[in-house]
């Protein structure tokens, strides 16, 4: 089976349970933090991509003091990162993103859309290159699909029961 890189983002207090999470099957990551907030790097043997994300997330998530809050490398990308990805300068990206080369049309992006600081997608960018294998592609949108996931979870016991409904009406309309 082919090896699959991905880090998730945690939460919970990682160090007090290395040894549960190398029980639980998570002996092919390293965890670490960054400015407090600790990950997990896998390099995990599985049929698929999907397979290696999903068995990776009930593995940490079995323990019940942990949870995945996303998965990384994100969906979410500024133009510098989108140059980084492409391995083009970011005065080319400016171009591509201003229509002033390429085909025209950039996707739109997602926040920011009138500030400094614009965010895309990651998946958008690679389905409009048109360059991008189907796994490049598959796997960005299913990236970008399980964040979402699980920033819902995250968020919607938090929202008053009006608030909730809102969001499902919204998240099943059009399907």
């Amino acid at each position: 089976m082919p090896p699959h890189d991905f880090t998730l983002i945690l939460a919970g207090e990682v160090d007090a349970h290395i040894d549960d999470l190398y029980e639980a099957g998570c002996d092919d990551a390293l965890f670490g933090a960054i400015d407090g907030v600790p990950y997990a790097d896998f390099t995990r043997e599985a049929a698929t991509f999907t397979d290696a994300v999903r068995s990776a997330i009930e593995a940490i998530e079995s323990i019940p003091d942990l949870r995945v809050l996303r998965i990384e490398p994100d969906d979410v990308v500024t133009a510098t990162e989108i140059a980084q990805r492409l391995g083009r300068s970011r005065e080319s990206v400016r171009l591509l993103i201003a229509g002033q080369r390429g085909p025209g049309r950039f996707p739109a992006p997602i926040s920011h859309t009138k500030g400094r600081f614009r965010l895309w997608r990651w998946s958008d960018v690679l389905a409009w290159l048109g360059q991008a294998d189907e796994s490049e592609l598959a796997r960005a949108r299913l990236i970008a699909a399980v964040n979402a996931a699980l920033e819902l979870r995250d968020r919607a016991p938090k929202l008053a029961d009006h608030e909730r409904e809102l969001v499902t009406a919204v998240s099943s309309e059009r399907n």
